[in-house]
């Protein structure tokens, strides 16, 4: 999954998008196809294609745009025209500074935050629709919450330092019986005008 807003992502598995970077990821079929890439591992332009409804050859150049900037590689298996892609990071990050200067990449940032937002509402309707279906363990575990607060601009960016810094440490944890893959979603910003005394 992509950590597109965050601009403290570090480390290792992840990568900053630059100007070119972003406006080439900002496509439907170029985002689905990172996230699949880094929630199902390894795959072809075949299988990608199949599992994202989509054709073979739209696949293969889209993946191959998404190679220019760094973003997916070849695994180097496969038989002749048999290529297996993976993603390069397990993250990626930019901020608004990086493509302000940019009116293309900064519509295009605008463009991924809002997918990505889409995503996450999309992700989190499914579970309320199968919640149900869980054990009562992790019915009673998954949750949301909200928060108002008043803070600098300068504070917002060290909490969410914080917060990073804490859901990293959970990340290097081993593998525990009965575990499986949850999704944290973060959002910080400012009440939009117009909108107070709306916040619950």
């Amino acid at each position: 999954m992509t950590d597109a807003a965050d601009p403290t992502s570090t480390g290792p598995a992840g990568t900053r998008l630059d100007e070119r970077a972003v406006r080439v990821l900002a496509h439907p079929l170029r985002t689905r196809l990172l996230t699949e890439l880094r929630r199902g591992g390894p795959g072809t332009a075949t299988e990608l294609a199949s599992t994202l409804g989509t054709n073979t050859g739209a696949t293969s150049y889209h993946l191959r745009k998404l190679a220019e900037v760094g973003l997916v590689k070849e695994t180097g298996d496969g038989v002749g025209r048999r290529r297996y892609w993976r993603a390069a990071h397990d993250m990626h990050s930019w901020s608004v500074a990086d493509v302000a200067d940019d009116p293309d990449a900064l519509a295009a940032a605008h463009w991924l935050e809002g997918e990505q937002q889409r995503f996450y509402a999309e992700l989190a309707d499914r579970w309320a629709a199968q919640r149900q279906e869980w054990p009562l363990a992790w019915q009673d575990a998954a949750g949301a919450s909200d928060y108002a607060l008043r803070l600098t601009p300068g504070q917002v960016r060290q909490l969410r330092e914080e917060l990073v810094a804490v859901v990293e440490r959970y990340r290097q944890v081993d593998e525990q019986p009965g575990s499986e893959r949850v999704l944290f979603f973060m959002n910080a910003f400012p009440e939009p005008r117009g909108d107070q005394g709306r916040v619950r």
